[in-house]
Parts: structure tokens; sequence; C-alpha cells
């Protein structure tokens, strides 16, 4: 029997009607916002298919509602993030991680570096607003989805710095082996707590106050607007920035490779002609964008964003940190304190691995004016004049300028939060 090419058609768009209205009643189901439990909300009595017996299902969006703080450390490569990262990772109240969406990056789309493609850019920042949303509601399951190779039963070897997670790293995710193991460096953590199991950081996740969540992986804080808009959420971002450089100075003498140009170009006086101008013109523009649109202060970010610049935060650590922590609301303890104490004053040596936070924060703040060439230290004021103005970082007439500490090249402004 023949059917005509109209009856195909029909049952085409009939499929598509049907999977269409399927995949809308489980998105509508799965955000559901469900209203804080009460005894007209939730209650035995009621229908069991009526949308608030979600209250019951899924207590963690009240909880949510109620008490959690969602913290996202926006920021670039080279910035200062790991150390940032470090001011929540030690706060006993704090379940922090580390770039979880580097998966994303490498799953989804391996040559996103070097690719310039809109559409990559979009792909990957709807799967990362995805993968945030659940890793805020304490869903590490959905991490599965871009971990390579599949997680086996819910446990993994692969997670990207796993021991740079202070939770993911302490019980109940990682027993003890002793009294000397109850604070591991990050490479004794893998070594000595085994492959991670995402049920028991699910549970850890879930005893914790706060998440926060440190990233390098979006460009503009207008990227995360579906997730501060979220009322479940409650996601407040710091936003974390850093003379172009500096930056420069640091990527260039920790991706040598990558580089490789820039460091030509300093040590032989001679820009190559085919120098990736984009690896420094692209930190700037999203600097320019993001910080322009957190400075102008849309409502949308209203009590959720606060600029913090790096150069601020390790000339006075402590204080620069009682100011984040008072815009999150979230009181400062004591571990936090005595980290500040113990990694701000770091000797040459404490500094070596490219991703370690011991260091003398005031002076690595300016090393890059004895790093770059005037050249480069010229070419970069040009093309990032802009934002090199409106973060405050004022530029050097003169090699002999540039060398002298006695001259600042950070203006004094007062950043204040947005609330």
């Amino acid at each position: 029997m023949q059917c005509s090419w109209k009856a195909v058609l029909l049952l085409a768009l009939a499929s598509i009607a049907i999977q269409y209205t399927a995949i809308r009643t489980f998105t509508a189901k799965s955000f559901h916002s469900c209203p804080i439990p009460s005894p007209v909300n939730c209650s035995l009595s009621q229908d069991t298919d009526a949308p608030d017996r979600l209250c019951d299902e899924s207590p963690t969006l009240a909880y949510n509602l109620s008490r959690k703080t969602h913290v996202l450390i926006l920021a670039t490569t080279r910035s200062g993030s790991s150390f940032v990262g470090q001011l929540f990772n030690q706060h006993f109240d704090v379940f922090y991680l580390f770039e979880p969406l580097y998966h994303v990056q490498y799953t989804l789309i391996p040559k996103l570096t070097q690719s310039k493609s809109t559409t990559d850019r979009r792909v990957m920042l709807g799967a990362s607003r995805d993968l945030l949303r659940s890793l805020y509601d304490c869903d590490l399951y959905f991490l599965e989805n871009y971990i390579k190779p599949q997680p086996v039963n819910h446990t993994t070897d692969r997670l990207f710095r796993r021991g740079a997670s202070k939770a993911l790293c302490s019980p109940p995710v990682c027993e003890p082996l002793g009294a000397a193991d109850l604070h591991l460096e990050e490479g004794d953590c893998v070594k000595k707590c085994g492959t991670l199991n995402l049920t028991l950081a699910t549970e850890s996740c879930r005893e914790h106050g706060h998440v926060a969540i440190k990233t390098v992986r979006v460009p503009e804080v207008s990227d995360l607007r579906a997730l501060v808009e979220d009322p479940r959420l409650n996601l407040k971002v710091i936003q974390l920035v850093r003379d172009p450089r500096g930056i420069l100075a640091s990527r260039s003498e920790t991706f040598r490779d990558t580089y490789r140009l820039w460091r030509i170009w300093d040590g032989t006086g001679r820009k190559p002609y085919n120098l990736d101008v984009t690896q420094l013109t692209t930190v700037c523009e999203d600097f320019w964008n993001s910080v322009s649109t957190g400075l102008n202060r849309p409502p949308w970010l209203k009590g959720k964003y606060m600029l913090v610049r790096y150069e601020d935060l390790a000339r006075n650590p402590m204080k620069k940190t009682e100011e984040i922590y008072d815009f999150l609301g979230i009181p400062m303890d004591s571990n936090v304190e005595r980290w500040i104490q113990n990694n701000t004053r770091g000797d040459r040596s404490s500094s070596k691995h490219k991703y370690g936070t011991v260091r003398n924060s005031a002076a690595t703040a300016e090393k890059w004016r004895f790093r770059l060439s005037y050249e480069i230290v010229a070419f970069t004021q040009h093309a990032c004049q802009q934002v090199l103005a409106q973060l405050g970082y004022k530029t050097a007439g003169s090699e002999e300028e540039l060398k002298n500490l006695s001259i600042s090249l950070v203006e004094e402004r007062d950043f204040l939060p947005f609330s």
C-alpha cells in the first residue's frame, strides 16, 4: 500500500508535535518553581498529580530559596582566579568547584580555543549554563554527560583538577587516612582518595550552606543573565579583572608554546608578522563589554554583581576579602583568614607551580613590569586603551616610567558593589 506525500507529511508533523509537547512538559516539570511548603501546599490531601507535589519530590528548590547563596567567580586565564577561588575553597560552609566547564569545552568543542565561530560560542554557553544550573542544585551527576570516558557507577578519576576542591578531598567524599591527611595538597588528594564517587560528592554539596564555582570559560556577565535572573539560584557574580599587561606577561610565561611569538618579539625586539594579536585583544574586548554591563547597573544585576581588581586584592587581601564576603552576605570564617595570612607572603620559591596560590601577592601584581619589553607594553596600551582607562590602569610613557615601581600604574578606584 502506497501513501501519498501529503499523508507522509502529516504523519511527520504529528510526530514532531508529539515530541515537542513531551519536551515542553518535561521541562516545565523539571524547572517548576515550588512555593515554600505550607499547610496549603504539598499537603497529603492534595492530588498527587498537582504541580505543587514537586515540592515533596524536590525539596532542594525550597532549600535554595531560603538559605543557599551561590557564587560564580567570572574571570579569564591568568587573572588571579585560582587565588580568588581559594578564598571560597577554604570556607568550611562553601562547596567549591574548580573549572567544571572545562569538561563542556573539551567535549563539545575540542578546538574552541582556535575557533572564532559564533555558533560554537552559543553551543558552549548554552551547555555551560545548563551544567552550572545543575551543579548549583547539587546535581553532580549532570557532569557525567561531559566527562570522558563516561563514569562507571557514578565514579571517575577524570574530573579536571579534582584536588583543587577541598570538599572533594574531605569526608564524606574522601575518608581521611590519618591526622596528617586532613588537609591534603592537590596532588596528594588524587593519590590518597582514589576515584571520585559522584554520589558522595552530591551528598557533600547538599551538606554545605553555599556553592561557589570558578570559571574562565564564560566571556561576559551578560552570558549569565538567565542564571542570575533565576530566583531559585540566588546567584551572585564576582567579576575578577586584572591589568591586561599583567595577564599577557603571565600567559607568555605559563603557556610558552601558545605564546611563543610574543616571546620571540620580547626577546628579539622584532614583532613577528604572523603574531596572533587576538590573544590580547579578545581579553580586552571581553573585559570592556562585561564591565560596561556591570557598571551600567541594569536592574537584573541589582545586588548580584561585584567588580574586583586583582591588584586591589593583592595589595590588601584581608580587607578586600572581607568586602567580598560582606557583599555576599556570608560570614567570613577563621579558615579563610588563616589561609590569607599563610599564602600572601610567600618567597620566590613558593610560587614555582604555574597554578600555585602561595606567593607574595603584592609583588606578583607588579611583576609584569619587569617581564615585558616596553615595545610590547606600548602596543598593549594602544590596543587596550579603552579598557585600561575604564578599569583605572595608567599607561607608562617610557621604559624608565615602566620600571620605576615608585610610580603606581593603578589608580585609586572604589568599585562599589551594585546593591
